[in-house]
């Protein structure tokens, strides 16, 4: 049974965005793939899974330690970072090395590469497939006789909700 969330260009940021689809669907999806693989999504791990997809920015571990701490008084910086850990080994997140932050991953329940989009105004991260790109990438490492362990691909910029609103600002004030 292949119960992994694929990408829904319905769930993309926009204003008419619901995003407790996305969390509901992420929760789901984490659900299934760790009673799947046999391993436990426990209470600390689901509340880390729910706080990362509570947007699509990507969220530094302290503060998602901020953000469970008055809820579980006892969590420690380890009791975070061992749930991130798991949640990477169970590609149900990313971590966005740039930013030495998290995001959920919307294509979990399968190993892939990825390319994330980081917007510089409004700090969404955006994953894409480019499988292309990625493809492209490959035939590069094996004419060097380059043997990747793994491949991610960051990239800053500016997102098309945030550069529409800077020309939609651009005209109002020309």
């Amino acid at each position: 049974m292949n119960t992994h969330a694929e990408p829904n260009p319905e769930h993309q940021h926009t204003s008419a965005h619901d995003h407790s689809t996305c969390i509901s669907d992420a929760l789901t999806t984490a659900e299934h793939l760790c009673a799947e693989r046999g391993v436990q999504l426990t209470p600390i791990r689901h509340k880390v899974l729910e706080l990362i997809w509570a947007s699509h920015q990507a969220v530094k571990a302290y503060e998602l330690l901020d953000r469970i701490k008055p809820l579980q008084s006892a969590a420690k910086p380890a009791t975070v970072y061992r749930a991130l850990d798991f949640l990477i080994e169970q590609g149900l997140i990313h971590r966005v090395e740039s930013l030495n932050a998290f995001v959920g991953c919307r294509c979990s329940g399968h190993q892939h590469e990825q390319l994330l989009l980081i917007c510089k105004h409004c700090h969404e991260v955006e994953e894409r497939t480019a499988t292309e790109v990625m493809q492209a990438l490959s035939d590069e490492f094996k004419q060097a006789g380059f043997i990747v362990h793994s491949k991610a691909i960051e990239v800053h910029g500016i997102c098309a909700k945030c550069a529409e609103s800077s020309a939609d600002n651009a005209e109002l004030l020309a």
